[in-house]
């Protein structure tokens, strides 16, 4: 009789250990369907308090704690697969242990989902800068962004011209961090929305792995940490700081972060920040340019529009671009492209259906926002 009762209480045990994480996912699919209970409740309250305390307790710590934690993880799970092959080899192969070992792989990737979206992952369903700014990014035409385009050849070139120098200057990581600490504390005061508090942005402990994974920056959700990789051009580094501080305040759509960076890099009383972010954007409306006048089979349109670029560009920023093209290209490798397809995929599981061409989506935000608010 003890024993069946023993028995039983294990059999227990083990349902529970099943229902839990069930359960938890099952109400995380249910919050996902109404994106105004997250954007209230999750992302502008439970998410950012607890993004500030992880920053506050990383925010002072010189080096990413996230990357140290990323590695041991990697090898934590190649010495459990090591493991695993020898139990094989040592027992011989039993379908009871596979299936064991698989139920445990399982299970612990249920609870890796669950504090991902406890963490961060949520803000993939939230309302968004479209709720905060009531803009509504709309269809737009080809003549709209080669218009956009215009605009932003305009200022690309204003700001390189108050750059003397024929070389661009080269701050400190730490000197840009800082400015777009700053520049946050800026855009706040129009759109109190974007305050971002306590600072824990850092270089990347595994820059040169970016060439292979193709990242410039990442945010770690468990640790509250963003990663700015500290080989890529100078130049690029502002923009990419103030995206991945709009990841750490709950900016999830890579075209939402795009957009947030601008926001902010815009307002910068650095000529450096304002450069490097509207190089950027002029980068990504010259591609939605190709883009279009692919789509409408218009080659020698593309020619035109291209080569019409190009010489309006200041020589300097044509300078600055083929440096910053010569970097990458260098750097071009056959393991970059399945990487990229992978986080394409991963971009696509979480609402972002474009995958990596979310990024350029950061074109209708510009559009919405030259519309709503008259200027760039």
């Amino acid at each position: 009789m003890k024993s069946n009762r023993i028995n039983n209480v294990f059999k227990g045990l083990f349902w529970l250990k099943w229902a839990i994480p069930v359960l938890l996912i099952a109400a995380i699919q249910i919050i996902q369907l109404f994106p105004n209970w997250i954007e209230q409740n999750y992302s502008t309250n439970f998410y950012l308090n607890i993004s500030i305390i992880l920053r506050n307790i990383t925010g002072w710590i010189p080096f990413s704690i996230g990357d140290i934690i990323y590695v041991l993880f990697g090898c934590w799970l190649l010495i459990k697969l090591v493991m695993f092959f020898i139990s094989i080899f040592i027992r011989q192969f039993s379908w009871k242990y596979l299936g064991q070992s698989i139920l445990r792989v399982l299970r612990k990737s249920m609870w890796l989902y669950i504090w991902f979206n406890i963490l961060w992952g949520l803000n993939y369903s939230r309302q968004g800068i479209a709720h905060q700014l009531k803009l509504q990014p709309q269809e737009y035409c080809k003549e709209e962004v080669v218009a956009l385009t215009n605009q932003l050849i305009l200022k690309v070139n204003e700001c390189r011209r108050q750059i003397k120098d024929t070389s661009l200057p080269l701050p400190s990581l730490e000197q840009i961090f800082d400015e777009a600490d700053k520049n946050y504390q800026t855009v706040s005061t129009d759109f109190h929305f974007l305050q971002y508090q306590s600072k824990s942005i850092k270089s990347s402990l595994y820059s040169r792995l970016g060439n292979y994974f193709g990242y410039t920056g990442y945010y770690n959700p468990f640790t509250g940490e963003a990663q700015v990789r500290s080989d890529i051009p100078r130049i690029l580094i502002p923009f990419i700081a103030c995206h991945e501080m709009a990841h750490q305040i709950g900016y999830a759509s890579e075209s939402e972060a795009n957009f947030v960076g601008f926001l902010t890099a815009s307002v910068s009383s650095d000529i450096y920040f304002r450069y490097s972010v509207y190089l950027d954007m002029f980068s990504y409306a010259q591609s939605e340019e190709i883009k279009m006048f692919l789509l409408d089979r218009d080659i020698g349109g593309l020619k035109n529009i291209i080569k019409q670029n190009k010489n309006n560009l200041d020589s300097l920023v044509r300078k600055d671009r083929k440096e910053i093209r010569e970097f990458f290209y260098k750097r071009q490798n056959k393991v970059s492209p399945i990487a990229s397809n992978v986080f394409d995929q991963y971009l696509k599981l979480n609402k972002q259906l474009a995958g990596i061409e979310s990024y350029n989506e950061v074109i209708g935000w510009l559009l919405a926002y030259e519309k709503k608010y008259g200027k760039l």
